[in-house]
């Protein structure tokens, strides 16, 4: 495919649900729908009224970019359907991204250089955490885990090594984060849109795209633990 495309982007990891196009001329808009979990609710009005701004129908759009997580359960089940539902109805193009390198990508662009966590907060006391070094790129320092607040400020706080944290995570545990001496913090809660849409237009097209959930879902959680209670 060519450089003149009209890209689409879901961005839906976390309690934000977020849309962002760019057009064959290079215009990028982006649009938060909702920020309190409506995921379900919100998407396809928000990509409806994101098309409508941009003079754009459904089936101009090229490529459809999504956040594969990880993230909460809902909000990927919810915007990897309705990315390979619009992919497959558009004839467009389909490339996952994921929200843990979108957070470093979007402290990259903002100037941020050397070691970052990137943390999405995975709730019931967990963190999605990946490690990248930003210079002239971002690069991956290792793959997606799940760890405890307590677990990262282990770690970091043993290597003594000059680190920022960002996402939501990063926000909801800063109290703890603190302990590591060579900390610092880069205000960054949700994946953004517009950086996923960026990130996926450079990657090669894939045949199919799966959430990356990295644990089982809540609900599945819950039930086996009332089991083991019984």
């Amino acid at each position: 495919m060519g450089e003149a495309v009209n890209i689409l982007a879901i961005e839906t990891a976390t309690a934000a649900c977020a849309v962002a196009v760019r057009t064959s001329l290079g215009d990028e808009r982006a649009l938060v729908v909702d920020d309190e979990r409506h995921h379900t609710e919100a998407l396809a009005p928000g990509i409806r009224d994101l098309l409508l701004a941009s003079n754009l129908s459904a089936r101009e759009i090229d490529r459809v970019v999504v956040d594969r997580g990880p993230g909460l359960f809902t909000g990927l089940r919810v915007g990897v359907a309705t990315a390979i539902g619009f992919a497959l109805a558009a004839e467009a193009e389909l490339v996952g991204v994921t929200s843990l390198e979108v957070l470093a990508q979007g402290a990259r662009t903002a100037g941020v250089r050397g070691t970052l966590v990137a943390a999405v907060d995975g709730r019931r006391g967990e963190l999605f955490v990946q490690t990248f070094v930003l210079d002239s790129q971002v690069q991956p320092a290792d793959g997606p885990a799940v760890a405890t607040p307590s677990e990262v400020v282990a770690v970091w706080t043993k290597r003594g090594e000059a680190v920022t944290f960002t996402g939501d995570g990063a926000a909801r545990y800063e109290t703890p984060f603190r302990a590591v001496a060579a900390g610092s913090f880069f205000r960054q809660r949700v994946p953004s849109a517009l950086e996923a849409l960026r990130l996926g237009a450079r990657r090669e097209p894939e045949t199919s795209v799966v959430p990356l959930y990295l644990r089982e879902a809540d609900a599945v959680a819950n039930f086996a633990t009332r089991d083991v209670l019984k």
